[in-house]
């Protein structure tokens, strides 16, 4: 599905490593819990996949995630779904 990437809440964690990455995926998903916003987008960029794989482990973790996927046309961009 292509989605309009500026319309949903983001998160840029280009730069941040996998041991505080743990800790900024779950405040973002939790503040938009919050505001109740059903979808967010985490940037984390190409590169060698390091951050993308260590945020989709996180997700598959999170009660709060309903679904999560990469976006079709970016790779560096994952599309999360929250239960609200």
């Amino acid at each position: 599905m292509l989605l309009p990437l500026n319309k949903y809440p983001s998160i840029d964690v280009h730069g941040e490593t996998r041991d505080t990455i743990y800790t900024v995926i779950k405040y973002f998903i939790f503040d938009n819990i919050k505001l109740k916003n059903k979808t967010i987008i985490i940037i984390h960029g190409k590169g060698n996949g390091i951050l993308k794989n260590e945020i989709h482990s996180i997700l598959k973790n999170m009660k709060e995630v309903k679904r999560f996927y990469l976006h079709c046309w970016n790779q560096g961009v994952t599309v999360v779904e929250i239960n609200i």
